[in-house]
């Protein structure tokens, strides 16, 4: 009796630490989240620092026609933000394009405390992971003060929080896809990025100065499914697009029957004449 009188104590101990557990997690995480702000213009004015320690304006990275992949994240981060870097790297991989060369990314530390050393350490290691080593002036690891971290973060929609208890930052993970001239175009959510879902993103924040000709033809076909993440086929456009492909086949095909038939006819009237 006395030992099933300890167990159930301990039992009570134990789920009252979970509770506890559980609202303090559930504390750190109000206030976390994503805002959209589709086609708002980032602030092109706030300076960070690269990793070779120079000053960066935001804006000198919105240049000619590439559209930019922007995440926010840190490097002590314990887990999220490995997870959510590894994810873009497998989607990257898988990518025929490269960055820096059609399309750019930016990874801006939310950690006012980590050094540009830290970042570089950061960047090298993705880099290398990567594969691409031609790639490594397409990719940026910015940090910064405060308040640019903070403008930017409120530009975007990106709401986190810092927990001190923990020692860490609480935040959510999505990469936001921005045009050129640095407005925002998609947020891709999760840890995830196949490449079908990374290049028609791309190629819809570049308005039609990335990518081929099918691309942009099979993103008229894609709709973004923001439940899945990932751009899913729209049957009344993939309708409309097989009648237009049905009719240009029939055109290409009977019009030079037709042509031909009526230069017959022609000939054979003279000839009665």
């Amino acid at each position: 009796m006395r030992l099933l009188v300890v167990c159930t104590l301990i039992a009570l101990c134990m789920a009252g630490r979970a509770d506890a557990q559980v609202n303090r997690d559930l504390d750190a995480l109000e206030g976390v989240g994503i805002d959209e702000k589709l086609d708002t213009q980032l602030p092109l004015d706030l300076t960070f620092t690269d990793t070779k320690g120079k000053e960066v304006r935001l804006g000198d990275l919105f240049v000619g026609d590439r559209p930019i992949l922007l995440s926010l994240n840190y490097s002590d981060c314990p887990m999220l933000c490995q997870l959510q870097l590894n994810g873009l790297l497998d989607g990257l991989r898988e990518l025929s394009w490269d960055a820096g060369d059609q399309f750019e990314i930016c990874s801006v530390s939310i950690n006012p405390l980590e050094t540009p050393q830290r970042a570089r350490q950061v960047k090298q290691r993705y880099v290398k992971s990567y594969g691409r080593p031609n790639t490594a002036e397409g990719w940026h690891f910015l940090t910064g003060d405060q308040r640019s971290i903070e403008r930017l973060a409120d530009a975007v929609g990106f709401r986190y929080k810092y927990v001190p208890e923990r020692e860490e930052y609480a935040h959510s993970a999505a990469i936001m896809v921005c045009t050129p001239d640095g407005r925002v175009s998609r947020y891709l959510y999760g840890v995830l990025y196949p490449a079908q879902t990374l290049k028609l993103a791309l190629v819809e924040a570049g308005e039609g100065k990335v990518g081929s000709t099918l691309d942009r033809v099979l993103l008229y076909c894609f709709h973004y499914d923001e439940s899945s993440g990932r751009y899913a086929p729209v049957a009344r456009r993939l309708m409309k697009l097989g009648a237009v492909m049905t009719l240009t086949t029939l055109a290409v095909g009977l019009i030079p029957i037709w042509m031909r038939r009526r230069r017959e006819a022609s000939l054979v009237e003279r000839a009665n004449d």
